[in-house]
């Protein structure tokens, strides 16, 4: 696992989309795996900017978001197909059918999540995973206690992450649908390369776990340290629980340039 402690958020987007677009280049139709929340916003954005300069293109790539809630209407603003949307995919040359999502709305939802692993593996698998993490550690919306080894499923949200993303439905936490189709721990590592972001001092205890505690199916994001190829992009205060903290600064300062993320 490689931790970079970056000084901002504008530092952090532009190293991870350093990552998607040296990707982009070497493999034209890669397929990227797409997380929504505020995390990867700052990224979306320098994608974005990136595209508009006419430095990367997604012509011939495919998408794979993370998760959906089940039972928001399809054109439910904070629906994750409309998110994505919003944020990057109507913003860039992605053709709109190479993107794909869990179906919330399916009236067998088992069904449902053995029908995305599918499409996933006939793609080929996810070359380049982004994702964030929660305040308990959850990724995706494996909440703690899920399975380590997990595939996308029907998931109960807990309270406190339903609390969380009260902000995205006006801060009405009612409003907030009590399940999800996820995809598994077990299905997220078997993506090539997984990029996680995180930032502000609320998450420091979650990263904290999840760089430097036991693999633990309570802090579900530890299950990354088994992966072979995980990016963790930190400002100072995410980072503030790190025991490690000067060693990873040292370790990114003296990386050879050629290696990238």
């Amino acid at each position: 696992m490689e931790v970079v402690i970056l000084p901002d958020e504008r530092q952090i987007a532009e190293v991870g989309a350093d990552g998607i677009h040296a990707l982009l280049a070497r493999k034209p139709a890669a397929v990227l795996g797409l997380a929504t929340g505020s995390s990867p916003l700052g990224l979306y954005e320098e994608l974005v900017r990136r595209h508009a300069a006419g430095q990367v293109t997604f012509a011939a790539a495919q998408a794979f978001t993370l998760d959906e809630y089940v039972g928001l209407p399809a054109d439910h603003p904070a629906a994750y197909r409309n998110v994505i949307r919003r944020e990057l995919t109507d913003r860039v040359d992605i053709a709109d059918g190479a993107v794909h999502g869990p179906d919330g709305m399916a009236e067998d939802l088992a069904a449902a999540g053995a029908d995305y692993e599918r499409r996933i593996a006939e793609a080929g698998g996810v070359d380049l995973q982004i994702l964030g993490i929660g305040t308990d550690g959850h990724l995706a919306f494996n909440e703690p206690g899920s399975s380590l080894a997990s595939r996308t499923r029907l998931k109960t949200l807990t309270d406190q992450t339903r609390a969380d993303n009260a902000r995205f439905f006006d801060g009405d936490e009612s409003a907030v649908p009590r399940h999800c189709l996820t995809q598994g721990l077990g299905t997220i590592l078997e993506a090539r390369h997984l990029v996680l972001i995180a930032t502000g001092r609320g998450k420091a205890e979650a990263v904290h776990q999840m760089v430097e505690g036991a693999i633990s199916a309570m802090w579900p994001a530890t299950i990354l340290q088994l992966h072979p190829h995980v990016t963790v992009l930190l400002d100072p205060a995410a980072a503030s629980r790190l025991q490690l903290a000067e060693y990873y600064r040292t370790t990114w300062a003296h990386k050879p340039s050629w290696q990238g993320i």
